[in-house]
């Protein structure tokens, strides 16, 4: 099975963009699953349902959040209702929606499970074990798993990378929206990353207005962030599955502008 993960997609330029290129890349990729990080969709800061309902319209099967994931109110009733919109795992109980699910394409069982880091980050539940506890409860059955670490520090990434080696598909970074160019296949057969990177404006700062993030740094006063206009970027890896054993067996970049 050939599984697509999509960098986190950025305002209406990432929107347009997946609108634009995702079913050519599907095919030309010759994709069977794709997942993408939402966390941003809707103006930089969260998603809402018309937009949710938009990117899975445009292909993507699995929608994964973040850290922005309550940032849009009416996603608190929405990610009740919706199984395919994915937030961090590690978040207290009682919170709403997933963190964790598993979904079944052309006969397969994909287990997608979306982890925040904590470094820099809120102080969520310990991401390591909360993996730990997701895995546990899984069937044998469900070869076929991939992970979202939606994390700031590349060391707490790598280490994930490290700890889930052997017992996921793939461990896929996303938040910092700068693609790295780390992608191997660990020892014991997880496809890793350190970031997918971002899909949205490519003249920005991480997507934001450039001009805007200048003059914050530059006089250290408070600025309103907005999304940047202009051309847009995908971001993504697409990963190869052995569904009888989980193992991966390639991972490779896509950039395109």
């Amino acid at each position: 099975m050939r599984l697509l993960l999509i960098g986190d997609i950025v305002g209406r330029p990432g929107r347009d963009v997946i609108k634009q290129d995702l079913s050519h890349i599907k095919r030309e990729f010759s994709i069977n699953f794709t997942i993408a990080n939402g966390e941003n969709a809707a103006g930089g800061n969260g998603i809402t349902k018309d937009i949710a309902k938009e990117l899975f319209a445009a292909g993507i099967d699995v929608i994964t959040m973040g850290n922005h994931v309550w940032n849009k109110k009416e996603v608190f009733q929405y990610i009740e209702q919706e199984n395919r919109l994915i937030r961090p795992a590690n978040y207290p109980p009682g919170t709403p929606g997933l963190g964790m699910n598993i979904f079944v394409k052309d006969g397969v069982s994909v287990c997608v499970i979306n982890i925040s880091g904590r470094v820099y980050m809120s102080p969520l539940d310990c991401p390591f074990r909360k993996a730990d506890e997701l895995l546990s409860q899984l069937s044998r059955d469900v070869r076929t798993v991939i992970v979202d670490f939606h994390a700031e520090a590349s060391s707490e990434k790598v280490a994930m990378g490290w700890y889930l080696d052997g017992r996921v598909s793939a461990v896929c970074g996303t938040h910092t929206h700068v693609q790295t160019a780390d992608e191997r296949i660990m020892p014991y057969g997880t496809a890793y990353i350190t970031d997918i990177g971002m899909t949205g404006p490519r003249d920005s700062v991480i997507g934001v207005d450039k001009d805007i993030v200048l003059e914050k740094f530059i006089t250290q006063q408070p600025r309103r962030l907005e999304v940047a206009n202009g051309p847009a970027q995908f971001n993504a890896v697409y990963i190869d599955v052995d569904t009888d054993t989980g193992k991966a067996q390639r991972i490779e970049r896509i950039f395109n502008l």
